[in-house]
């Protein structure tokens, strides 16, 4: 009789395959959500290949990053789908090294192929299943990299190139021309660089919108490249600025011609919010080997010049010269020291007289600011107050004037001086900070000081410039009994029409006039109309630069009130104004005749 299954054998069986089944429908669950996290996941690119590298697999992130549908691709081989040319071997090889000797292909950066022939930028991440059996599978995840590529290829264009013109900027232009110049040091030729500057640009772009002057910019970019040979450098260093390289320069006629190709370059007008409007700019050439080795040494030495021309008005040119850099390296060292100087206490306070030019008596004292350094000699009061007014630290140094003449005014009625004032020079950068002539009241009053103790002098085109505020404060002094001195009258605007307005107790008449008016007869007259004009509006009369008796006379005959000078007192320290004072020192000029 045939044996019967035991009950427990049969149950076996059935669980045996019960738990095939479970596995066989784990597996297929977990293909699907693999399959479904991969097309869950549109930004990556996920392909499967056999051994022979026949598609088997393409998600829909694939299908948009290569072109290809699934239906397409399904069954081609890789290497006729997505990869050019030039890699093809090399991706068989890798595939079969992978298969027969198991060395993965490493991750990376790769261009593959698009449908269209494009190629494109991704990361790409390999991985290989079934692995050392009869049916490897590989799948490639790519990542597409064309926004990362593309925004550094932006990044790298910005930080190169100017957005607007699309010519090198600044860095990348230094580069270029340091390359060049090797190249005209090999071949012993020179080379000119021009920084060219737009004339009054920012007035283009107030009157008629950044979108205009962007236009011009553009144009003037088209012109310029228009007339650049190959080995020539133009690039765009700020807003209105350009600096070119012109190579091959060999004598002073080949950087004039160059010079006039860019005049002509304006010589058309260009045509700005529907108008055609003359353009114009000023150039500063610098050339190699003269003024400069290297690219930056160059385009500072034509920026200098630049400078320069801007000075002169529209449409100059300027070369650069040595000297003129030794006076800007000068200027901006004494920059560097102004403040320290004040910090050390190296500034101090000479006077000079005004004396009757009757009498000979002293009647007033003029403060005059002097820097004299720890160490070197001393530097002009005419070359620092400039840069003092240029970086604002003449607001220092007037306050310290102010409260230094107070002090040794205070000093001097002390021991008995009382007849003389002293007066200050306040410049127009001064008043223009809010204030300034009320905080000299009150540097005065904390002295224990009256209006007739210190006096102001201001010149004209001070006065003229400035606003209803600052000439409101002045009217205020005036009828609180200062004395406000107009200062180099004659030398500014000479508005006659002006005069009547200032609140003004004195006219100084400048020493331009005082010095030929004895030999000039249109220096004489202008002397003497200014002296009349003074004395009809009720002003004193003061005459600056007085150095010889012949002077004097002609003053003395046309009545000037009081006249200043080296013929009679030269600045002094305060200790010799007070020997002065004190009857210890004589004049050293003469009244008699």
């Amino acid at each position: 009789m045939p044996k019967t299954p035991s009950t427990n054998s049969m149950d076996a069986q059935v669980a045996d395959k019960e738990e095939v089944a479970l596995v066989r429908r784990q597996y297929l669950e977990s293909e699907q959500r693999f399959r479904a996290l991969l097309e869950s996941l549109p930004k990556l690119a996920v392909q499967g290949y056999d051994r022979d590298r026949r598609v088997i697999y393409w998600n829909e992130g694939s299908t948009r990053l290569y072109g290809y549908t699934a239906e397409e691709a399904l069954g081609q081989l890789l290497e006729d789908l997505i990869i050019p040319d030039f890699m093809r071997n090399g991706v068989i090889q890798a595939h079969g090294t992978w298969i027969e000797k198991g060395i993965a292909i490493p991750a990376g950066e790769l261009e593959l192929k698009h449908k269209t022939g494009e190629l494109i930028s991704v990361f790409s991440q390999h991985l290989m299943l079934n692995e050392h059996t009869d049916s490897p599978l590989l799948f490639c995840v790519d990542v597409d990299l064309s926004d990362q590529k593309r925004a550094h290829r932006d990044l790298e264009f910005a930080t190169r190139f100017d957005r607007l013109t699309h010519l090198p900027n600044r860095q990348t232009f230094e580069v270029d021309l340091d390359n060049l110049l090797d190249s005209c040091r090999r071949q012993g030729t020179g080379l000119a660089t021009i920084y060219l500057d737009i004339d009054h640009f920012v007035e283009i772009n107030d009157a008629l919108g950044y979108d205009q002057g962007d236009r011009l910019l553009v144009e003037l970019t088209r012109r310029l490249k228009a007339c650049q040979q190959d080995t020539d450098l133009v690039s765009r260093v700020s807003s209105d600025e350009f600096v070119l390289a012109f190579p091959g320069i060999h004598l002073d006629a080949d950087v004039r011609r160059v010079v006039r190709h860019l005049q002509n370059v304006f010589l058309k007008p260009f045509v700005l919010d529907g108008r055609e409007r003359q353009v114009t700019a000023c150039l500063g050439v610098a050339l190699f080997p003269e003024n400069g080795e290297s690219s930056r040494e160059l385009i500072r030495n034509a920026d200098v010049a630049k400078n320069r021309a801007k000075l002169e008005g529209r449409y100059a040119v300027h070369f650069f010269q040595q000297k003129l850099h030794d006076e800007l390296v000068r200027q901006h060292d004494l920059s560097a020291r102004l403040e320290e100087a004040l910090d050390n206490g190296e500034f101090t306070l000479h006077y000079q007289p005004q004396v009757s030019a009757v009498s000979g008596r002293i009647e007033n004292l003029e403060a005059l600011l002097r820097w004299e350094p720890t160490e070197g000699p001393t530097i002009s009061p005419a070359e620092f107050i400039p840069l003092a007014e240029r970086s604002g630290l003449i607001h220092r140094l007037g306050d310290w004037v102010i409260e230094e003449a107070c002090r040794q005014q205070v000093e001097w009625r002390a021991k008995g001086f009382r007849q003389q004032r002293i007066d200050i020079n306040v410049s127009g950068r001064q008043l223009v900070r809010p204030g300034a002539l009320k905080s000299f009241e009150d540097t005065l009053q904390r002295h224990g000081l009256a209006p007739q103790d210190i006096g102001i002098e201001l010149t004209e085109s001070v006065l003229i410039e400035a606003d209803e505020t600052v000439l409101e404060d002045l009217r205020r002094l005036y009828h609180r009994g200062f004395h406000i001195a107009i200062d180099d009258f004659g030398t500014g605007y000479s508005s006659l029409s002006y005069l009547k307005h200032f609140p003004a107790t004195a006219l100084k008449i400048d020493r331009s006039f005082i010095h030929d008016a004895p030999t000039q007869p249109k220096d004489r007259a202008i002397m003497e109309g200014a002296i009349f004009i003074g004395h009809r509006l009720g002003l004193e009369v003061v005459a600056e630069g007085v150095e010889n008796a012949e002077q004097l006379s002609l003053l003395r005959d046309m009545h000037c009130d009081l006249v200043q000078g080296f013929f009679f007192f030269r600045p002094m320290p305060a200790q010799e104004i007070e020997r002065l004072l004190s009857g210890f020192v004589a004049s050293p000029g003469g009244l008699s005749g």
